[in-house]
C-alpha cells in the first residue's frame, strides 16, 4: 500500500461523527448492516455510490464530536481507502488508526481537487491531483504497520502469532 490512486468524494469542515454514523444508528447489531446510514444527514445517497477503494476528502475537524468507533469502522466497512482532511479530531485519528484507516492531514489538498477527481497517493512523500502535487507528512511507520494490518487488533494478533511461529 505505499502507492495507491482513488476516486474522490468530497465533504465539507467540521464531519462530525454524528453526519458519519448518527446515533439512531448506533444500536444496528453489525457495521455492515449500519454502513447504509453513513453521512445521512449530509448526503444520504454517498453510501450507495461509494466504491472500494475511494478517498474522501474533507476540510478542517473531520470526525470531531462524539468519541464513538464506529465512525471509523463504517467508513472502512464502505470500503474507502483513505481519508485526506486539513485536520482530524485527535479522537478519530486514534479510532481511526484503530481500525485500520488510513488519515493523511494535507492543508491544500482539499481546496485544488474537487469531487469525481483522481488522487494518487504515495505514501510519505505526496499527493497528487489534477497536475498538482502536495507534499505530506511523514508517518511513524509504526502507525502504517498498525494500518496496513488492518488496524490494532489485527496488528497485534500477527504479532503474537509471529512471537509463537504460527503461521
Amino acid at each position: 500500500m505505499q502507492e495507491f490512486e482513488g476516486r474522490v468524494w468530497k465533504l465539507r469542515d467540521d464531519i462530525d461523527t454524528d453526519i458519519i454514523i448518527p446515533t439512531q444508528y448506533l444500536a444496528i447489531p453489525t457495521i455492515e448492516e449500519m454502513k447504509q446510514y453513513a453521512f445521512e444527514p449530509l448526503r444520504p445517497e454517498l453510501p450507495g455510490l461509494i466504491a472500494s477503494g475511494d478517498i474522501i476528502v474533507g476540510g478542517k475537524n473531520f470526525g470531531c464530536g462524539s468519541s464513538r468507533e464506529q465512525a471509523a469502522e463504517v467508513i472502512v466497512a464502505l470500503g474507502i481507502k483513505c481519508v485526506i482532511a486539513k485536520s482530524f479530531a485527535k479522537i478519530f485519528f486514534r479510532n481511526a488508526i484503530n481500525n485500520g484507516l488510513l488519515l493523511i492531514e494535507s492543508k491544500d489538498l482539499p481546496d485544488h481537487c474537487n469531487e469525481g477527481d483522481i488522487v494518487k497517493v504515495e505514501i510519505n512523500k505526496k499527493i497528487s491531483c489534477n497536475g498538482k502535487e502536495f507534499q505530506i507528512p511523514q508517518m511513524p511507520e509504526n502507525l502504517f504497520k498498525i494500518i496496513e494490518d488492518g488496524g490494532l487488533i489485527k496488528s497485534m494478533q500477527k504479532r503474537n502469532r509471529a512471537k509463537r511461529g504460527d503461521r
